[in-house]
Parts: C-alpha cells; sequence; structure tokens
C-alpha cells in the first residue's frame, strides 16, 4: 500500500498520519479547517492540533474526502459521534477502512465498526486501539497497539503496512473486545481524574483502576469479546495509560469535576474531544440493556449531569459488599 488516507487532521489523525509517512508512503490528510490545511502543506506542521511538532513532506492536506478515498486504505479518526455523517460523505472502492476513534453510538447504541458496515457497503473494517497519545507517537516514541479484523488475512497485511520500529501492531480478530476496551476506558479515565481533582488518593485512584477494569470485563463478555482481549493493549493497557496523566484529555476533564467545575464549560472547547464524557451515557444505556451493572460508569454519568462529588463517592462506598470477582 503506497498510498494512504487519513479521515481527519487532529491530533490523533495527524500523529498517524506521521507514523504512516515514516514508512515512506504518501498520506492524504482529510481536514476540514482551511488553516490547518494550509499549514501542514506549506510548513509541514499542525500548528492547532499539534503543535511544534514538525511533519513529513509526504502529508498531503486536503478537504477533498474524494480524493483521500482513492487512497489502497483508509484510517478513520473523526470523534466517534461523527463517524456516521463523516463516512456518509466517503465514496469507498472496496478499499479496507481502520477505524481508530473509539465510542459507542448514541441513539443507536452501536459500535463504531457496525456504524461502518452500515454505512460503507462492500469495504473491510478492522479497528486500531491501543495506548497512543498522540503527542508521543508523532515524536517517534515507542508504543504497542491491537489491529483488530474478523479476517485474520486482512488483520496481517494491514499490520504490515502500519508497523514501524516505534509502532507495533499485535493482531486479533476481536472486533468487539477491541472496541469495546477504547469506548470503557476513556470513561473510567474520568472517574480516575476525579479521584485526583478531589484530592481522594492513589489509593482510592487504584481501586477505581481496578474496579473499572472489572466493569469492562463484565460488559465486554456479555457483549461477546474475549478476556484475552480486554486484559491486553486495547483494553488494561489503554486503561491503565489514560486513567494516570493528564495528556488523557478524559482524565483532565475528570480532574476538573473533582475540582467543582461544570463539565460544559470544560467540554466548550471545540479544539479537543473528551470522547468519555460522551460514551458515559451512552455505555450506560448499552450496560442496562444487556443487564450488566456498572457502578463507576453511572457515577461519572451523575458527575458530568452535575451532581455533587461528594455525594456521588459516598453513593459508591456505601455500596452492599459483595465477592471481589463478582
Amino acid at each position: 500500500m503506497s498510498v494512504l488516507g487519513v479521515l481527519g487532521g487532529g491530533a490523533w489523525g495527524t500523529a498517524l498520519a506521521q507514523v504512516l509517512a515514516s514508512g515512506g508512503g504518501d498520506v492524504r490528510l482529510w481536514v476540514r479547517e482551511a488553516e490547518v490545511i494550509e499549514a501542514i502543506n506549506t510548513t509541514h506542521q499542525n500548528p492547532v492540533f499539534l503543535p511544534g511538532r514538525p511533519l513529513s513532506d509526504r502529508i498531503v492536506a486536503t478537504d477533498d474526502a474524494c480524493w483521500v478515498a482513492e487512497a489502497e486504505a483508509v484510517l478513520v479518526v473523526t470523534p466517534a459521534q461523527h463517524m456516521r455523517a463523516v463516512l456518509a460523505e466517503l465514496p469507498c472502492h472496496g478499499q479496507p477502512l481502520i477505524l481508530c476513534s473509539k465510542g459507542i453510538e448514541a441513539g443507536s447504541l452501536k459500535f463504531l465498526h457496525e456504524v461502518a458496515r452500515e454505512v460503507v457497503d462492500g469495504s473491510p473494517v478492522a479497528v486500531l486501539s491501543g495506548p497512543t497519545f498522540a503527542h508521543e507517537v508523532a515524536a517517534g516514541l515507542p508504543t504497542a497497539v491491537t489491529l483488530a479484523a474478523e479476517d485474520p488475512a486482512l488483520a496481517h497485511r494491514l499490520a504490515g503496512r502500519i508497523a514501524q520500529p516505534t509502532l507495533r501492531p499485535y493482531v486479533s480478530t476481536d472486533v468487539v473486545g477491541a472496541e469495546i476496551g477504547g469506548a470503557v476506558k476513556n470513561v473510567l479515565a474520568i472517574a480516575c481524574g476525579v479521584v485526583e481533582g478531589a484530592g481522594l488518593g492513589q489509593n482510592a485512584r487504584a481501586a477505581v483502576i481496578a474496579r473499572g477494569f472489572a466493569e469492562m470485563t463484565r460488559f465486554g463478555l456479555a457483549r461477546g469479546a474475549r478476556a484475552e482481549t480486554l486484559s491486553g493493549l486495547s483494553g488494561l493497557g489503554d486503561l491503565v495509560l489514560t486513567c494516570s496523566s493528564t495528556s488523557s484529555r478524559n482524565y483532565s476533564l475528570g480532574v476538573g469535576l473533582g475540582q467543582g467545575r461544570p463539565a460544559q464549560e470544560m467540554l466548550a472547547d471545540r479544539r479537543t474531544v473528551a470522547e468519555g464524557a460522551h460514551t458515559a451515557p451512552v455505555l450506560a444505556q448499552a450496560a442496562a440493556a444487556a443487564g450488566v451493572d456498572m457502578p463507576v460508569t453511572e457515577g461519572v454519568c451523575r458527575l458530568l449531569a452535575g451532581a455533587d462529588v461528594g455525594r456521588v463517592v459516598e453513593a459508591l462506598l456505601t455500596r452492599p459488599l459483595r465477592e471481589e470477582g463478582v
């Protein structure tokens, strides 16, 4: 694959474009903002979403989705709640789509690979997920990810194309598991940020990570995911990363919530997207539909709706005692 397309010129999309270009291929990056297109094509930087990071001259930015759709494979890096609309603009020709966003569609409660298959007929779908802060990936710092596709041959072929010395993809056929890990960890990162912002201590954060992972596992197994996927890079690996650093937009949002700042105020900046804020209520609905208990997720939903931090924490701490494996 000598030409690859990337849909979405935010920090993560730009970082992926940089990694792909470092492999020697040409990358077409679809961007909505005219000033970002001009900057990438003239100064080889994205000062709006990934400032201070030089970009390869093999990356060409455009607002022409048709031109991007001519690539041999397209990485989709648009916000989860906008993916359906963006894919509807993409005149694909049967080339693979690699979904790199994390979330569950509101209203339909569908995973993003289900949305993609509904909108784009005939294109095989893969999911890329794992512990990946965009600024580190763009800087060439090492990371590993899960690349999941139901067709093993497709997964291996795509992994061979995107693999770099600093980006190591591990192949899986568990598309559902890879998606669930990425979606749920964003919500749990908000919870861990709340612990930090409210000054509840490191013990509490470790407890939230452990109990949150139990929630991820319960929900994942109920929806057909494999346990080894949930405990792998796209699940536990990504969870540990985003629950422990202010480089995570979801964790930073949680810190603000823990300090008593209104969610709407912090979500007003359109340059960054804390996907967990949009995923939390959708995940809670999907969990209820599947009969899965997810108290940490429900607590995040209440905080996003304006509930008092102390009361939400008290409600979690006074839940009925139970065995740890439940």
